[in-house]
């Protein structure tokens, strides 16, 4: 299994860096300090779950429940992928819009409350942004063009993944989609790795998981003001 993820928020959001939890033990995910879920995480067990936002600002409940609880709450749980996904599904629309995957290194499965259904997500090469799964966003289609020819390597090394992320070329106009902020924020956030004032990737975060088991998980936190960075790494055994 190979992920490879950029965090996109908001500057001042306060964050805590990505270490194993101690209010749960074995799972390992960086924190939001403001409602207290996470973005992504795994498991010493080789659970993983990751979110994101899907792009809809017409639409957002300043009231709704924070979506970082719906990856907490999958890692630090005991229920089946899928199972865990449809009842997600039973309330999906009391949040804003999110993309949420959730699974382990044998399977992963779908779920974004705009699209409404728990999906297996076959074996392969896929991406996700703010809209749904694999939608063909140019960064997206770029991201996957370049993991593909990666994944051709014999011997697949973390900072090749980080390099593939920090890719911060602006979408040529024809090529941007439409999601209701306006041509110069559709600019802004297009690239694979976003940088404005206010807002844009914070931090990176490489999962790879080999034929042993052997779980590697490194998390590359940036300085916004200058993008200098530091890199945290873990590795492990998956406990099965």
């Amino acid at each position: 299994m190979v992920v490879a993820a950029n965090r996109d928020e908001f500057y001042d959001r306060p964050t805590e860096k990505a270490d194993f939890w101690k209010d749960s033990e074995g799972v390992l995910a960086g924190r939001d300090l403001v409602a207290g879920g996470t973005w992504m995480g795994v498991t010493r067990q080789g659970k993983i779950s990751m979110l994101t936002n899907y792009r809809d600002l017409g639409n957002i409940n300043a009231e709704a429940p924070s979506r970082g609880h719906l990856v907490a709450n999958y890692l630090t749980g005991n229920e089946e992928p899928d199972r865990y996904l449809e009842g997600v599904a039973e309330n999906g629309k009391a949040y804003n819009g999110f993309n949420l995957i959730a699974g382990s290194v044998d399977e992963l499965y779908y779920y974004g409350n705009y699209d409404g259904a728990v999906k297996p997500i076959s074996p392969g090469t896929h991406g996700l942004s703010n809209h749904l799964l694999d939608t063909p966003w140019p960064k997206l289609s770029e991201g996957k063009q370049k993991l593909k020819q990666l994944l051709q390597k014999e011997d697949l090394e973390v900072e090749e993944l980080f390099q593939i992320l920090y890719d911060d070329a602006v979408a040529p106009d024809h090529l941007l989609p439409d999601t209701g902020v306006g041509l110069k924020w559709e600019r802004l956030l297009s690239p694979m790795f976003i940088k404005s004032e206010k807002y844009g990737s914070r931090c990176s975060t490489v999962v790879l998981v080999d034929h042993d088991n052997q779980l590697t998980f490194a998390e590359r936190i940036y300085d916004t003001n200058t993008f200098d960075y530091l890199t945290n790494t873990y590795q492990f055994n998956i406990r099965k």
